[in-house]
């Protein structure tokens, strides 16, 4: 059991500019607006895996496939939402020790728990009534995907390399979800690189988490102590080969072009690498989200392999 911190203990002063932990954090927001905030709506940036089965597929010109996968991606919002309602009510002490967690809705009392134990089961009630109002595979997989974040939440994401895993699988879930939403199937080869990709967001995540504590001095997420950043670099340098190599071998055997789809290749190997320079070269912390919202770099490989697939799978094809 982690001791509680008391006004009796010394403690470390922050570094110049920095906020101080010890200090309470003034309420900044309404209830509604810290409800929303806590649902981490920009994190629904990762529900877009379920479209990846309606674009290789060939059933982006079907106007009714399409509803199903935007119905179904709403279901993983809000799903994944109830998660982020249930990790903040079980971290809430924690994140108040955090430099920057602390400002959470939950850990800045900005949102009761009360509350927030109301929420989540809602979210996650409308979410599989949404996933089985596609189809039951949908539904099974809706509800699958909460109950392993609820998993991560309670334990799993305290286990070092398995916390990884499974947010990895999570990813894959989300692509397998998505075919099935439109009757599609989903290439072994476009899941492996589903996954690697994910394992790649995980561990150059975790790496930014050590970094972030090793500079502030803080100690929030108990797994960093099983995370060295040699391990860690070792961890991304595997899985960045391995998500490189495996989107290669998919575009050489696209099912519905071939091996055309290899022009895709620079703009992903160019994200990817352009992923690494920030967090490692530019020290960036912020979120897979927030990186890939805020950088024009990626935003624009994100743009051209977009374009790239929709003209060789739609309109070359």
């Amino acid at each position: 059991m982690m001791e509680t911190i008391t006004s009796e203990q010394p403690t470390v002063p922050p570094p110049d500019g920095a906020p101080n932990p010890d200090e309470p954090v003034v309420p900044r927001r309404s209830p509604l607006r810290a409800a929303i905030k806590t649902g981490r709506p920009k994190e629904w940036i990762k529900n877009v895996f379920v479209f990846a089965g309606l674009l290789f597929s060939g059933h982006f010109k079907h106007p009714e496939d399409i509803a199903l996968a935007t119905v179904t991606f709403f279901a993983f919002c809000f799903i994944s939402s109830a998660g982020y309602f249930v990790n903040d009510l079980i971290d809430v002490e924690l994140d108040r020790k955090h430099p920057k967690k602390r400002y959470r809705p939950l850990a800045a009392r900005e949102l009761s728990e009360r509350s927030a134990m109301t929420i989540a089961p809602i979210l996650a009630i409308v979410a599989i009534a949404i996933g089985f109002a596609v189809n039951w595979k949908v539904g099974l997989m809706v509800v699958g995907y909460g109950v392993a974040q609820m998993a991560y939440s309670l334990g799993l994401k305290q286990i070092v390399i398995i916390d990884v895993m499974t947010l990895a699988g999570l990813f894959v879930l989300r692509v397998a979800a998505g075919a099935s939403a439109v009757d599609a199937h989903a290439s072994e080869w476009l899941l492996l690189c589903t996954g690697f990709l994910a394992a790649f967001l995980g561990f150059t995540k975790r790496r930014q988490e050590a970094v972030s504590e090793l500079h502030e001095g803080t100690s929030t997420r108990p797994v960093l102590e099983h995370y060295s950043l040699p391990f860690l670099d070792q961890m991304v340098s595997l899985v960045t080969t391995g998500t490189v190599i495996s989107y290669a071998i998919y575009t050489v055997n696209s099912p519905i072009i071939g091996n055309q789809m290899m022009l895709t290749i620079p703009p992903v190997v160019y994200a990817i690498f352009r992923y690494l320079y920030l967090i490692y070269d530019r020290n960036d912390d912020r979120s897979m989200s927030g990186i890939v919202a805020g950088d024009p770099g990626i935003q624009a490989a994100g743009a051209v392999w977009a374009i790239l697939a929709f003209l060789l799978l739609y309109v070359f094809n």
